[in-house]
Order: structure tokens, then C-alpha cells, then sequence
């Protein structure tokens, strides 16, 4: 039986309601557009547009109630409820709504800059698989029996505790999440109670939305003490970055602490002796207890860090490290994280989803160490997004590698001439290739490359398109470099 519009306020900040009604509900709706009859629909603010202006659309659809935090007036033809805060109380009415499904799972959540997607997934094959592990991440979602593809890293509240409630209907005991600083300041993540909360590492992006360094890290910080409605049992720290350092004088007394890190020797889990090879990399793992040699598929150091990440987690969540670790060499890998293009080329050919200039600047180094000749790199930056960020990719890209190709990545509404331009701020001069056509691009570069180079097409990763101007075609760099070395193959 559908709870009633009353039945779902609890925790909710109500500043007044009319409730003459009190109707049952049938779903939980924020886009008007799909408002059906029993529908409560939520009135959300955003940067682009305004719930609030849809609310007639939502009444003449069948809706039985608004929740909003405007004031509709006493002779509003429906029932609805003012809150002092609207996606708060969708966060907390999806929970209620969907029978609290996180308070029936081991949800682990893990944030930072880079990294959350393979140590999200990493985590996953190693405290139990797919088929057991619920996942929410950028590449997709695991809900126990089925496989959707992700249609955004942290989703709304809504969408949470839905798809968290299918993950507990189809037997998961554990779930782990990305947890984007977006996902937190929106409050997509409100009240979920999470088990482990991860920390990974903090560099510029999203400045474009959150302003500065110190808000953004603010934003991010709320996942470990409390203030996204519920305190974590334990948290994993990365206490090789500053502000994973940091953040360890926030945590709330009472949760346990996981620190891991390669450079930080007051680390709980660490890496010593780090090599890195074209194929594997190897190192000394150093954990309370013990000690063990591990040679891992996964290349670079920051992947390196991104294990230590998911065996802390594993530890945790009650795992011994020694039982985990059996599992790291059957792990496939993440589709568009270093992922190897092999078309029958003498040279190396990766593709990643590095996006920021310190992602960046990993990247190059990392395959600096295992590259014999020469490092070829193509990216571009995003549009409509942070601005501020596209010099430091460019230079970080030009300090790393030997040719640099500068095109297209997701323009969306800007121009890509505005979108070179600042990122010339770098240089000053034309020390880069600029190809607007990424796919043209793409091809000067792999007829650049000689044995023993490798070519990186950076910053589109598992991303299957290319977004301009409100269209969306299809573009997969791995399937766009395999037509492209078979074309040249063969004439």
C-alpha cells in the first residue's frame, strides 16, 4: 500500500503545509515533464532552471501534492508542503519512500578529484564481485541481477535510494558509491548511511561551480563528518595529499581511521619500492602485521595508490589484506582508465580519462617511466565548464610529453576557438598542434608515432560522445583509433 503524503515527512524542515487531501503517492517526481496521477512532485532550483515555474504543468498532470520552498498560497488547488529546504527533504522522503534500503547495506563512499571510479570498481571485485557488490559510479551501475549504464556519477536523491532499494531486492549486502562534490552539495547523497567514507585526493576542478579551492574542499569534507545527515563507522584517508592530511584533524571522535599512502611513512597501509613496468606494476605493501610483495596489472603509480586505497577499504570493511590480495591480478581493469588499444601497432596506445592538469601531469610521468621513445599526447578541455583550469592542462601536457595535440573534447555551447584561446594563456606561443576535429587529431598523432612511442588520448575516457552545441554524437576514441591504424594499415 502507497504511503501517504503525510506518512513521508518525518525530518523534513516544514515551514507550512495545506493537507486537505493527504493522498497516497505513487512516485516521487522532480522533472514535470513526467509527472503521472499520485505523483509528489518536487520543485527544485536550479542553475539552469527553476521547478517552481512548472508547478501549474505538475497540477494539470495529476500530481497530489508539490513540496517547494516557495509559499503557493492557501488556494492552491492541490495539497502542498513549504520546506526551508527542497532537496533536503527529496533526500529524506526518497529514503523513507523506498523503506531506508542504505540501513540494509555496507555502503562504502568514496571521494576525491581523480580515482573514484577504479577504486570504486577495484573495490568492488575485491570484497566480493559484481554479482554481490552493488555499484554506483560514472561507468555504470550494479544493481545485483541486472547492469544499467550510468547516466551521471552520484545521482539525484531519488535515484539513490531507487536503485539502492533494487540492489537490496536482488541479495547485496555491500554497495559502494562515488560520491561527487556536486552529489554532496545538492544533498544527492543526504542521509544515506554510509559505513566507510573514502578520501582519495583533492586537486583543482569544478572550480567553475564551487569557486575556490577552500569551498571545494568544504563541500567534500561533509561526507566524513556528519553533515550530509549521518556520521561514517570509519574512514579511508590518502595522507599523501595535503589535504587527506588535513582532513584527519576534521574527522569526529569515536571513527575509526585508515590512513594509506606511498610517500607518507606515517601511513597505516603503504607502498615502498614502487617499479613500474610496460605491462605491470610491482611493490613492496607494508600494513600493520605484515608485509608482501605484490605485482598488480594496473600501470602507474597513482594506481599504485588507487589499490592501497581499495585494500584499506577491504580492511575496513573486516577483510584481511592477505585474503584480498589473491584477487588483484584477476582484476580486468576499468574501461577508459589506461585502458590499452592494441590494433596490431608497433607503438603503445592508451586511452584515459584524465581531465584535470594534475591528472594530467600523472599521467605523463607515469608512462615517462615505461616509455622508451617518444610520449604523444592528445586532449582538449571541456566547454561551459571551469575556465581557469584549461592553461595549467596545457601546460602540464606540454611539460610532459614531446608533441602535444590540442582539439575538441565535450565544446557543448562555446566555441572551441574561445576554449584554445585560453588555454594559450599557458605558453604564449603555438608550442602545441591545434586540430579542432578530435578524430583528425587523432590521426596526425598516430602518424607521428614510431616503434617504441606511445600515443595517450586523454580526457574522454569510457565516454562514447562528443557533446556540441545541445547535440550528442557518437565518438569513442578507442573505436575511432582502431578504424583509424586499419585504414592506415592497409593504404
Amino acid at each position: 500500500m502507497n504511503l501517504k503524503v503525510s506518512q513521508l515527512l518525518g525530518g523534513s524542515e516544514i515551514v507550512r503545509h495545506q493537507l486537505r487531501e493527504d493522498s497516497p503517492v505513487s512516485c516521487l517526481i522532480t522533472d514535470s515533464r513526467r509527472v503521472v496521477p499520485g505523483a509528489l512532485f518536487f520543485a527544485i532550483g536550479g542553475l539552469r532552471t527553476d521547478g517552481n515555474l512548472f508547478v501549474e504543468e505538475a497540477v494539470d498532470r495529476g500530481a497530489v501534492a508539490i513540496i517547494t520552498e516557495e509559499n503557493l498560497g492557501q488556494h492552491f488547488p492541490i495539497d502542498y508542503i513549504q520546506v526551508t529546504d527542497v532537496r533536503k527533504a527529496l533526500a529524506l522522503v526518497s529514503r523513507q519512500f523506498f523503506g531506508a534500503p542504505d540501513a540494509k547495506l555496507g555502503i562504502t563512499g568514496i571521494t576525491g578529484t581523480n580515482g573514484k571510479t577504479t577504486v570504486s570498481m577495484l573495490t568492488q571485485h575485491l570484497i566480493g564481485g559484481q554479482d554481490r557488490v552493488g555499484l554506483l559510479g560514472t561507468i555504470r551501475y550494479d544493481l545485483g541481477k541486472r547492469t544499467l549504464p550510468s547516466f551521471r556519477t552520484t545521482p539525484e536523491s531519488v535515484d539513490v535510494y531507487a536503485l539502492l532499494s533494487q540492489m537490496v531486492d536482488n541479495g547485496c549486502a555491500e554497495a559502494v558509491m562515488e560520491v561527487s562534490s556536486h552529489g554532496v552539495d545538492q544533498k544527492r547523497t543526504y542521509g544515506v548511511d554510509i559505513d566507510v567514507a573514502v578520501f582519495l585526493n583533492l586537486t583543482q576542478d569544478h572550480i567553475d561551480y564551487h569557486k575556490s579551492m577552500e569551498s571545494y574542499y568544504e563541500v567534500k569534507k561533509r561526507l566524513f563528518t556528519g553533515e550530509t545527515g549521518s556520521c561514517p563507522r570509519a574512514v579511508v584517508i590518502n595522507v599523501d595529499c595535503a589535504y587527506g592530511r588535513r582532513l584527519l584533524e576534521d574527522i569526529p571522535k569515536g571513527v575509526d581511521v585508515i590512513t594509506f599512502g606511498i610517500e607518507a611513512k606515517t601511513a597505516l597501509i603503504r607502498a615502498e619500492n614502487v617499479s613500474l613496468y610496460a605491462e605491470r606494476t610491482e611493490f613492496d605493501l607494508t600494513w600493520p602485521g605484515g608485509q608482501v610483495h605484490v605485482s598488480s596489472p594496473l600501470l602507474g603509480r597513482y594506481n599504485v595508490s588507487n589499490l592501497l586505497a581499495a585494500l584499506a577499504i577491504a580492511r575496513a570493511k573486516g577483510h584481511s589484506i592477505e585474503s584480498v590480495l589473491d584477487r588483484v591480478a584477476s582484476f580486468p581493469g576499468v574501461p577508459g582508465r589506461m585502458e590499452r588499444v592494441d590494433a596490431g601497432q608497433d607503438f603503445n596506445l592508451l586511452v584515459d580519462y584524465a581531465h584535470t592538469d594534475d591528472a594530467l601531469i600523472h599521467a605523463c610521468s607515469m608512462l615517462r617511466e615505461i616509455t622508451p621513445g617518444r610520449l604523444i599526447i592528445i586532449f582538449g578541455c571541456g566547454g561551459d565548464r571551469d575556465r581557469t583550469k584549461r592553461a595549467p592542462m596545457l601546460r602540464a601536457a606540454l611539460d610532459g610529453a614531446d608533441e602535444v595535440y590540442v582539439t575538441s573534447d565535450n565544446p557543448r555551447t562555446e566555441s572551441i576557438e574561445q576554449i584554445f584561446a585560453d588555454m594559450r594563456a599557458a605558453t604564449g606561443s603555438e608550442a602545441a598542434h591545434y586540430v579542432s576535429d578530435r578524430k583528425h587529431a587523432i590521426s596526425l598523432a598516430l602518424d607521428c608515432a614510431k616503434a617504441g612511442d606511445c600515443v595517450l588520448i586523454a580526457g574522454k575516457g569510457h565516454e562514447a560522445y562528443q557533446e556540441f552545441d545541445g547535440t550528442v554524437i557518437p565518438f569513442d576514441d578507442r573505436q575511432i583509433a582502431r578504424e583509424l591504424i586499419r585504414m592506415k594499415s592497409i593504404s
